[in-house]
């Protein structure tokens, strides 16, 4: 089992971010991942400051601070940049890093930040349409050694050459973003590499949403012709190490039934049944960016536990 963090880049400092990063480089963690927004979710809030570092420079950075992390985001949107150019962009990263970075992509769904910035914010179905066509174009110029032709709806081609190419072998792997049972696991059967399930998304992360999903997966695969055992899948999982009763109670009806919120023993128990059902990383999410002691508690009650 791989451990990361998904640390947080919203309402805080570069300083926080910096001694997260460099605390998780000396530490035993295995991987870093930021958000792509650029408003703090979950909306316009009028109380709090509108801090939003941007998630693709934060990461570029760190690449060049760290030489033992792999690192990417939970997820990038795909309204945000066009997909070939962040191919190219993703190509980059993996080479200067020497293949330490994970392409994670989804439809996006933050339409009050489409508004602030001035940003066509489509239907749900023309994001997923996108989306899919995104993800298929991606594809097709990680592994290809000619330049590619591609004539979408939206988004075409015109022998557009990937040189560099991806470090990693057979390419930089695609993860898709999303749950959706009807077109994100479809596309991910299609072109995606892994699968993450998203604890802060509300539903929880009960053992029988976690099979159900997979289940879906699956038969989409066997749909599309895809052997589900191609995709490697991994939990962003928000985290609370307590015994506070109350404490626990708050963080469930916040996420979910089946959240990560318990006694140290509890939460290893968790990760042992996810890793028994195939997941291969989790992420944990909700650990204070710049608290380089809680990142410290953490790799010693429960990363430890697993190496």
């Amino acid at each position: 089992m791989k451990f990361g963090v998904q640390v947080n880049c919203y309402r805080t400092n570069w300083e926080a971010i910096q001694t997260s990063i460099e605390s998780m480089e000396a530490g035993t963690w295995d991987s870093l991942w930021f958000a792509d927004h650029f408003l703090p979710p979950p909306g316009r809030r009028q109380d709090e400051p509108f801090t939003a570092f941007e998630g693709y420079t934060l990461i570029a950075f760190a690449a060049g601070m760290t030489k033992r992390l792999h690192f990417g985001h939970l997820v990038l949107g795909n309204t945000y940049r066009n997909p070939a150019l962040l191919a190219k962009m993703a190509a980059t990263l993996d080479q200067a890093s020497q293949g330490r970075f994970t392409l994670a992509l989804g439809a996006a769904w933050f339409k009050r930040e489409h508004e602030a910035y001035g940003w066509n914010f489509p239907s749900m179905k023309e994001r997923q349409d996108r989306f899919q066509e995104a993800c298929e174009l991606i594809r097709k110029l990680f592994t290809s050694d000619e330049p590619v032709d591609y004539d979408g709806k939206y988004y075409k081609l015109d022998q557009a050459p990937l040189a560099p190419g991806c470090f990693q072998k057979p390419h930089t792997p695609i993860m898709v973003g999303g749950t959706g049972e009807r077109r994100t696991l479809r596309t991910l059967a299609m072109f995606g590499d892994i699968m993450n399930m998203d604890g802060w998304a509300g539903q929880g992360m009960s053992m029988e949403i976690y099979r159900h999903k997979v289940g879906v997966l699956e038969k989409h695969c066997a749909d599309v012709g895809r052997d589900p055992a191609e995709i490697e899948r991994t939990l962003l999982m928000p985290l609370l190490i307590t015994e506070d009763k109350e404490a626990i109670e708050r963080f469930q009806r916040g996420l979910g039934r089946g959240s990560m919120a318990g006694p140290r023993n509890f939460v290893i128990d968790r990760i042992g049944e996810f890793e028994k059902e195939g997941v291969s990383e989790i992420m944990f999410g909700g650990i204070q960016t710049g608290d380089a002691e809680a990142l410290q508690r953490v790799e010693e009650e429960i990363v430890s536990a697993f190496r």
